[in-house]
């Protein structure tokens, strides 16, 4: 195994992302879920019924990405897809009721994913979000919402 203390934290960072990704992606799947999918239903849960491209521009992906992530759900009963009254060309996507018992599961094994993670969680949190946060705002143009509140960090590199 590599000495991880001697590591740039970029690289801890995404190592530990794609883990942590995996790991729950492999729970996940006895729910008939991906990571994708979880966050689509987050959004829709939150949001209530959208159009493909609106719920595609929410997660920040393209439409063609969510079409795929759609289509998985709803062959596992977890959207329902409904032509939109407004504009008879577009759909609009929910969560079903399979789909919300689903997205609670989900909910459990991702509070229950990491060991030890109630140590250090919080700063851990707001580190993470204050990386993403910058490094969004970049890469998907315009500030990301303020979800969580920001830890100042003099550490990571100011934007202008």
């Amino acid at each position: 195994m590599p000495d991880l203390n001697n590591w740039p934290t970029p690289r801890l960072l995404s190592t530990a992302a794609r883990l942590v990704e995996h790991a729950w992606n492999e729970k996940l799947a006895s729910l008939g879920l991906t990571h994708a999918g979880v966050i689509a239903l987050e959004v829709l849960d939150g949001e209530g019924p959208l159009a493909q491209a609106q719920l595609a521009a929410k997660v920040r992906v393209q439409a063609q990405t969510m079409g795929k992530t759609l289509s998985r759900l709803e062959a596992h009963g977890h959207i329902t897809r409904v032509r939109n009254q407004a504009d008879r060309r577009s759909q609009q996507v929910a969560v079903s009721e399979l789909g919300q018992t689903a997205l609670q599961q989900a909910r459990e094994l991702e509070r229950n994913l990491t060991p030890g993670g109630e140590i250090g969680v919080e700063e851990l949190r707001d580190r993470l979000a204050a990386v993403i946060r910058r490094l969004g705002s970049t890469r998907w143009g315009g500030d990301l919402p303020e979800t969580m509140p920001m830890a100042t960090d003099e550490r990571l590199p100011d934007k202008s």
